[in-house]
């Protein structure tokens, strides 16, 4: 489906589909381990602290705990993670531990993501739709050169993704209608949920998020509008020129 014509701005995830979570936490925790004398993988280490992500939004999402920023979710998953592998966090520096937890500020775009941004900036608005707090994609934009028109998302709307307002709050705040929107991920929940909200949807497959061997979102589960394998090859598809 050719949508390009009416769409104005895009919203993209983060995790996973701008940049390469996986690989920047478990580059970050490596000296940390060492340190510490936990034997265990890196990666391990960084796929234990993700799988907490969910749960921990959860919290908020079901009203059971008011909102806050995900980088306390992320400190609050970290303490537990460290449990999980034998370390008690109150043995660690409070500051060793804010230092490790700004891993998910530092994390590195995959190879196409900046060229395939700076193509759809010159042609739409272009903004993140992430659950992560307004700070840590400034950082991480700055970093990682992400040329975003503004920063959105979880914090701006005091709701996490999949909730429908925090799309359809967004939407609102760039003042437009979700049809003349499309959410861009590499997670067909997350597309499911933007498309019942009315925006228009792009899938990016990263099939290496979650390392050699994910299992889940390697291909497009619904009809998406556009199904890529690069935020390049999306930029083409939108005819965005080089």
């Amino acid at each position: 489906m050719n949508n390009e014509s009416r769409i104005k701005a895009l919203l993209f995830d983060v995790f996973g589909t701008v940049v390469d979570w996986r690989s920047g936490v478990a580059r970050d925790v490596a000296s940390f381990l060492s340190r510490h004398a936990v034997s265990v993988d890196t990666f391990e280490f960084a796929d234990a602290w993700r799988r907490q992500y969910s749960p921990a939004m959860e919290e908020v999402r079901s009203g059971r705990r008011p909102f806050v920023r995900l980088d306390l979710l992320h400190m609050e998953n970290l303490v537990k993670v460290l449990a999980e592998f034998g370390v008690n966090a109150d043995s660690v520096p409070v500051q060793e531990l804010a230092e490790l937890n700004l891993a998910w500020h530092r994390l590195d775009p995959w190879p196409d993501s900046v060229e395939g941004l700076l193509r759809m900036k010159r042609r739409f608005i272009i903004a993140p739709l992430s659950n992560g707090n307004i700070r840590l994609m400034v950082d991480m934009a700055k970093r990682a050169a992400l040329p975003w028109d503004a920063i959105l998302g979880a914090e701006v709307v005091r709701a996490y993704k999949p909730t429908p307002r925090v799309y359809l709050d967004t939407v609102e705040i760039l003042g437009l209608e979700p049809s003349d929107v499309c959410m861009v991920a590499a997670h067909n929940g997350d597309l499911a949920a933007a498309r019942q909200c009315g925006l228009n949807t792009a899938f990016v497959v990263r099939p290496h998020e979650h390392g050699q061997g994910q299992q889940t979102d390697l291909k497009a589960e619904q009809d998406w509008d556009y199904v890529v394998g690069s935020l390049t090859e999306l930029a083409t598809q939108l005819g965005c020129p080089t």
